[in-house]
């Protein structure tokens, strides 16, 4: 499966922004999906994650009540919505698909998207 992030961009602190993770190839509603981050200099992160089917949801502590994740399968996107955002949140953002399971562990998704690159001004 080919994952295409899009969506970011910059945005005063206090804004929003929706990212949105396109798959194309195989059966999209069969894959759990995870967001992550890495800041410049930092290790990659996790952010958020969706189950496949019913729709379980995770969210790091950082982003939790601001950061809601959700999936549209017949669009065969994930999406990102990301509100009240803080300049801590600047980083390349990577959604990620895999079919065992959502997890905040990156080592469980098998495929990753390209990134896109979300900047917080203060």
């Amino acid at each position: 499966v080919q994952l295409q992030a899009s969506g970011g961009g910059l945005v005063q602190a206090g804004g929003s922004l929706r990212l949105a993770c396109a798959a194309s190839g195989r059966t999209f509603s069969s894959y759990a999906v995870g967001w992550f981050r890495q800041a410049p200099g930092k290790e990659r992160e996790f952010v958020a994650a969706i189950s496949w089917n019913i729709y379980i949801t995770y969210y790091a502590n950082s982003v939790k009540g601001r950061f809601t994740i959700s999936r549209d399968n017949a669009k065969n996107t994930v999406y990102l919505q990301m509100n009240s955002l803080k300049p801590e949140d600047t980083a390349l953002y990577y959604c990620a698909a895999g079919t065992r399971g959502s997890s905040p562990r990156q080592d469980i998704y098998d495929y990753w998207g390209q990134g896109t690159q979300v900047t917080v001004s203060s």
